[in-house]
C-alpha cells in the first residue's frame, strides 16, 4: 500500500498491474478536506462537544444511583394518556441518556476529530505470514496515532471514565436481586416458617382442619399451616412452599420416637416438612409397610418411622419434623415452628441441630 503527501492515496504498482480482476481499478477519488480539518477552530468546537457528551455520562449515572433510593417503589407519573412508574421511568431515562451520549460522542469523535484519510488494501489469504503481522502492528501504530488520543489525550481519558462510570448503576441495581443474606436476614426468611404455636394442620387442598380421629394408620395427608389463607400473591406462594408439610399414622409400637420427641407427636401421629434436604423437591412417595417416604427427583430416602432419617440417596440431613399436638376440639395444632431450617442446606446453615439417627 503506497500513499502521497497531503492526503489522498495512490494504489500501489502491484495492484494496478494485475490483469485479473473482473473490472477495471477505478483508483481512488481526490481527497476532499474535512471541514474540521480545514478549520481549526471547528475541529476545537468538536472535541468540546466529545468531551461534553462524555462529561454528561458520570452526571446520569450519579442521578440514576440518587434516583434508584430516593424515588418510592409504588409512586408513578403520567405524562399524557401513559401512566408509569416513576422510579422504572426515571432510571430508564438517566440510563438510557447515558449510553446514548457515550455513542453520539464515539460516532462525532470518528468522524470530526480521528484521521481522515482514504486507505485501499488489496485482499489477503486467511492466513498471515511474519511480515503480515509486522505490518499490522504498523497499520495499528498508524491508526492510534491518527486518532488524535497523541494530541488530544483528554477524550481518551473521558471515554475510560465515562464508560467505567456506567458499572456504577449496575452495580447498584443488584440489590434488587434481594435482601442481603445475613445471619438476621437468613433468621428471620428461609430459616422460619409461619408455622407457630396453635396453627392448626389443614388439609393442602381444602383447607380443612384435620382432626387426629379421623387419621388411619397407614394413612399420608399433605398439609399446611391454616394461616396461609391469610396470605395473596407472591408471599402466599413462598410460605406455601416453606410451610408444606406430611402427616402420617403409624402403629406407635412399630416406630421409633426418641425420648426428646416424645411430645411431638399424637398416637404415632408424626408430621414432617414435605421438601427433601438434598435440592429441595417435594417428597410424598409413601411406603406404608417400611415407613419410607421416597423423594422423587434423585431417590433420597426417609425413615419417617425413626424421625426421618436418612436410610438411601444423596440427601445428608433428616426431614425436619414439626411438633404437633391437638386443641381443645381434637383437630391437630402445631406446637412451635420446625426447630430447624427447612429445605436444602447452604453454606451458611448450622447443621447442630439436625437429628441424626441414635439422638435423644
Amino acid at each position: 500500500m503506497a500513499g502521497t503527501e497531503g492526503g489522498s492515496r495512490e494504489v500501489s504498482d502491484k495492484y494496478t498491474e494485475r490483469n485479473d480482476l473482473p473490472v477495471e481499478n477505478p483508483g481512488v477519488e481526490p481527497h476532499v478536506e474535512r471541514y474540521t480539518d480545514a478549520n481549526p477552530k471547528a475541529g476545537n468546537r468538536a472535541y468540546l462537544q466529545v468531551i461534553t457528551l462524555l462529561g454528561l455520562v458520570p452526571v446520569l449515572a450519579i442521578a440514576f444511583v440518587v434516583f434508584y433510593f430516593a424515588i418510592p417503589r409504588d409512586a408513578t407519573i403520567e405524562i399524557g394518556p401513559l401512566h408509569m412508574n416513576a422510579s422504572t421511568f426515571a432510571l430508564g431515562l438517566c440510563a438510557g441518556l447515558a449510553v446514548l451520549f457515550i455513542g453520539i460522542a464515539c460516532i462525532h469523535w470518528a468522524k470530526q476529530i480521528m484521521g481522515d484519510e482514504e486507505i485501499v488494501q488489496e485482499r489477503h489469504p486467511v492466513n498471515s505470514d511474519t511480515a503480515d503481522r509486522e505490518e499490522f502492528a504498523k497499520q495499528w501504530r498508524i491508526g492510534a496515532e491518527q486518532s488524535g488520543l497523541s494530541r488530544r489525550k483528554l477524550i481518551g481519558s473521558a471515554l475510560g471514565g465515562a464508560i467505567g462510570i456506567m458499572a456504577v448503576p449496575a452495580i447498584v441495581t443488584l440489590a434488587d436481586l434481594g435482601p442481603k443474606p445475613g445471619p438476621g436476614m437468613r433468621r428471620a426468611t428461609i430459616e422460619r416458617t409461619i408455622w407457630a404455636e396453635g396453627v392448626r394442620l389443614v388439609n393442602d387442598i381444602t383447607f380443612q382442619p384435620i382432626k387426629a380421629s379421623d387419621l388411619e394408620i397407614g394413612q399420608l395427608v399433605n398439609a399446611e399451616p391454616e394461616n396461609l389463607k391469610d396470605l395473596e400473591g407472591a408471599e402466599f406462594q413462598r410460605q406455601k412452599a416453606k410451610a408444606a408439610i406430611l402427616i402420617v399414622r403409624m402403629d406407635p409400637d412399630s416406630i421409633k420416637i426418641p425420648e426428646s420427641r416424645k411430645d411431638w407427636q399424637v398416637g404415632g401421629i408424626l408430621s414432617y416438612s414435605k421438601i427433601c434436604t438434598h435440592v429441595g423437591c417435594p417428597v410424598n412417595l409413601w411406603e406404608q409397610q417400611t415407613h419410607h417416604l421416597l423423594c422423587p427427583c434423585h431417590q433420597s430416602t426417609f425413615d419417617l418411622g425413626d424421625s426421618g432419617v436418612v436410610v438411601f440417596g444423596p440427601a445428608g440431613r433428616s426431614l425436619p419434623q414439626l411438633p404437633i399436638t391437638v386443641d381443645d376440639k381434637g383437630y391437630l395444632v402445631a406446637r412451635s415452628d420446625f426447630t430447624v431450617p427447612v429445605g436444602p442446606s447452604y453454606f451458611e446453615r448450622d447443621s447442630r441441630h439436625d437429628y441424626k439417627k441414635g439422638d435423644n
